[in-house]
């Protein structure tokens, strides 16, 4: 994996691409270049960091520069060998082995007619010196980021916001609705940047940019209407266990070691029982927690299960214990996130990626985007035990909820897991299909988010509702369980789980491959319907059936694990002074862009016993992290209170 950068017709072009592209330096340690030509009254230069991976020679090295074209890259093709095969036939001679130069040349044959052909992960630039014109490009499913500015018909981009937030600061500001959406879900959805001024090339799309300072946007790839057009043709397509082995083997392909995560659970189990097949001996890395950490999150022990899958398939099993200074880790993971994301799972791939590295591994296979595509989550579950709940009586539902309303979330030396489950349940049980959703992994409601934070943003709350809305309704399928994974798969991959993969692996300059987060992987899974991913209260059945070949049961049928962290003990130690700090004296607070009152509502709870505000309180000192970093950078605040006053103004 790699880092890009650069400018096109930006004035002082070339001296903004020097610095973009030292900031990305950690994406590609292995080696930088640069480019530069004229294009019509401008300039264009491209940057790279290049992390070698295929065709470590300086053959694959970037900006890769041939007849008249100029590509600066991030991403891996795994079919890169049969679009080879292709251009060859087409009378393509290459000098080197690297999928850089598959792409450059692809190009170059079809130009943009070539997207749809790329099964793989990327973000690029590419130039044509004929024509003056710079195009990006985006994979098809968003997992490599690509982020650009738009100045006086000049363009500024990078693989980081971070990169372009160093360089723009003073003329960037940010955008409260972006935030009030981290607030809402703990992280900003892909539709929106945290900086007004900033924007994320959308997945699956291409833009043009010209000489004469026009530009034109394409899109050569729709997950809703790939879901839709699988969904119609439920029996077409090979196996589900084929496809997922061939992807996982195509994911393995690179001229450096390959490791794998292993939780134990049945997503990283399949593929690393599968990826042994083809690397025998293959490293995989497990984690765990300190024993008092576990015991007062209840956390299940996924190391036993770890350790069962690495003896029958003969892994050599690595295994890490977390127990991090979380106040000296936190502001080093924020800074590296980009965008303000309140999972803790963050730093958990940060430390994985980097003892890996320490080991001297560069790419790692991740069991992501399992869960989204074939409804695993307890949320999935949840909705859909939700609407037989609807079903029982009123007097019935209100009792329930009164009694559970009365349980305490967490004793002196533990937490208790079940009732937050249950709490988190009724907190949407009895709404509207995506109402009810929405709010099954989101932090607040709308009186709620709307107490937290400044009055004048209520709109901003109402806006980002609508936009979930309007996702979650913008589908013909009819199927519960597949539009909650096609909404999953628009918002909730790219927009969290593939960003801080990204962002936390990168930190450590690791690659991480999502083999599960396949163009054919996600035809082949709406092409199953709903009925068959959740099977009575188990999800992912589908998924589950495909692996009993390969996994034992044991491993195939064993509780649902979670990628995640000891936040109540963090937060009730590590971090207690902290989020007293940042309620009585954070910049957020004082700025008026929270509340103070509604944040002390929340501390006042969560001490009790009473409610689970672990993950809420983590995202409070995660954004407020984020929003000091961004002051210090000379970004403008959207919220600003006046010297010596007490009301505030939003811009």
């Amino acid at each position: 994996m790699c880092g890009v950068a650069g400018t096109y017709l930006w004035p002082d072009g070339g001296p903004l691409t020097e610095r973009l592209t030292a900031a990305v330096a950690h994406r590609g340690p292995d080696g930088s270049g640069r480019y530069a030509h004229r294009a019509g009254p401008g300039e264009v230069h491209l940057g790279h960091r290049r992390l070698s991976i295929v065709d470590l020679s300086p053959t694959g090295a970037q900006p890769m520069v041939s007849d008249g074209l100029a590509l600066t890259y991030n991403g891996e093709l795994y079919n890169a060998a049969e679009l080879r095969a292709d251009l060859r036939s087409a009378g393509v001679r290459f000098r080197g082995t690297s999928d850089t130069e598959v792409l450059l040349e692809a190009w170059r044959q079809w130009g943009v007619d070539c997207l749809p052909r790329l099964r793989g992960m990327f973000a690029f630039g590419i130039f044509d010196e004929r024509t003056g014109e710079l195009v990006l490009v985006r994979d098809q499913l968003g997992i490599k980021p690509l982020f650009l500015v738009r100045r006086d018909g000049g363009v500024a981009f990078a693989s980081e916001l971070k990169a372009l937030a160093g360089a723009l600061g003073s003329g960037l500001t940010v955008d409260d609705t972006a935030l009030v959406a981290s607030l809402l879900y703990y992280w900003v959805p892909d539709s929106r940047c945290a900086f007004r001024e900033a924007e994320k090339l959308p997945p699956g799309s291409w833009l043009r940019l010209c000489p004469d300072g026009r530009s034109t946007a394409g899109r050569y790839f729709s997950l809703r209407d790939t879901a839709e057009e699988a969904a119609a043709d439920p029996h077409g397509g090979p196996d589900l266990h084929d496809v997922v082995a061939d992807s996982t083997r195509r994911h393995l392909i690179a001229d450096v070691p390959v490791a794998t995560f292993l939780s134990g659970g049945l997503d990283s189990s399949y593929l690393t029982a599968l990826a042994a097949r083809h690397t025998p001996g293959i490293a995989a890395y497990t984690v765990g927690f300190r024993a008092q950490d576990a015991r007062f999150e209840a956390m299940p022990d996924d190391l036993r299960y770890a350790r069962i899958v690495a003896e029958r398939f003969r892994v050599d099993l690595r295994e890490i214990e977390i127990a991090p200074d979380v106040t000296e880790l936190l502001p080093l993971i924020v800074d590296h996130l980009d965008e303000p994301i309140g999972d803790p799972a963050a730093i958990n791939t940060y430390l994985i990626c980097r003892a890996a590295r320490e080991a001297g591994v560069r790419v790692m296979l991740s069991g992501m985007g399992a869960d989204e595509l074939f409804g695993g989550y307890r949320k999935h579950l949840a909705n859909t035990l939700a609407v037989r709940y609807r079903g029982l009586p009123a007097g019935l539902r209100g009792a329930v909820r009164g009694g559970v309303d009365r349980l305490p979330v967490a004793g002196a030396r533990r937490g208790y897991r079940s009732v937050r489950f249950a709490k988190r349940f009724l907190s949407f049980a009895d709404l509207p299909e995506e109402t009810a959703f929405r709010r099954s992994y989101t932090m607040y409601d709308r009186a709620e988010l709307i107490d937290l934070v400044h009055p004048d943003l209520a709109g901003s709350v109402d806006e980002v509702l609508a936009e979930h809305a309007a996702v979650y309704a913008d589908t013909s399928l009819t199927d519960h369980v597949n539009r909650m994974c096609l909404a999953d798969a628009r918002m909730f991959l790219p927009g969290l789980n593939l960003t801080y993969t990204d962002r936390a692996s990168m930190a450590a300059s690791t690659e991480v491959r999502v083999p599960f987060v396949d163009v054919e992987v996600v035809r082949a899974a709406f092409r199953v319907p709903g009925r068959r991913k959740i099977v009575g209260r188990q999800g992912k059945a589908v998924l589950k059936r495909a692996a009993l070949g390969t996994l034992p049961r044991e491993i195939v049928h064993r509780p649902k694990g979670l990628f995640s962290a000891p936040l109540r003990a963090w937060m009730s130690r590590d971090l207690a002074a902290e989020v007293r700090e940042v309620v009585n004296e954070g910049l957020l607070v004082s700025s008026g862009f929270l509340s103070r009152e509604a944040l002390a509502r929340l501390v006042a709870e969560d001490a009790a016993g009473r409610q689970d505000h672990s993950k809420h309180l983590w995202h409070v000192v995660t954004l407020e992290h984020w929003y000091r970093g961004a002051v210090a950078n000379g970004a403008g605040g959207g919220v600003t209170a006046p010297s010596g006053g007490s009301t505030v103004s939003v811009a």
